[in-house]
């Protein structure tokens, strides 16, 4: 298949999908490398069209109108922290967006998560448990920021409160 004709198609299954696609997967489907999937997702990227790589898989970012964002700034100590953290935004309505550190050299480094269910956040510790990664907070002595999306105010309301009383919370934005 032509590289032109297997991005419209890779673009087209992204927007009807309404759940991750891996890589391997669409490098299977389109029978290439992923590596080949890693430079057409970045094409795609460069043309505009707002593709998140999270530890899931691709996924198009999708607004949500009626939704609510906001990026809060955060720090804790432990993996035990990070996950009670993720926890407290999934348990009360939350999906985390993406961390964003900020690196004296490199600027702000930011990586979209996607974490919306205890299922994902459950794969998540255990690839940052089992691997040789660290969290990107752990660069900044526990320093990081989270967007956060919510579909009603109140729920927005209840992370933070919850996030303050256990003194994750540092700021909101």
């Amino acid at each position: 298949m032509e590289a032109t004709k297997r991005r419209l198609e890779i673009e087209k299954r992204l927007v009807d999908s309404d759940i991750y696609l891996s890589g391997s997967e669409l490098a299977k489907e389109f029978k290439v490398s992923r590596q080949v999937i890693v430079q057409d997702i970045a094409i795609l990227r460069a043309k505009g069209i707002p593709i998140l790589a999270t530890p899931q898989g691709y996924i198009i970012s999708k607004i949500n109108e009626e939704g609510y964002r906001k990026v809060i700034a955060s720090k804790h100590d432990t993996l035990e922290d990070l996950e009670e953290e993720l926890k407290i935004i999934i348990d009360n309505g939350g999906k985390i967006l993406d961390v964003i550190i900020e690196h004296d050299i490199y600027g702000d480094i930011r990586v979209d998560l996607g974490i919306s269910s205890r299922k994902e956040l459950k794969n998540f510790i255990a690839k940052l448990s089992t691997g040789n990664s660290k969290p990107l907070s752990a660069i900044t002595d526990g320093v990081h920021f989270h967007t956060i999306e919510v579909n009603k105010k109140d729920d927005m309301t209840d992370i933070l409160k919850e996030l303050d009383e256990k003194g994750y919370l540092i700021a909101e934005q």
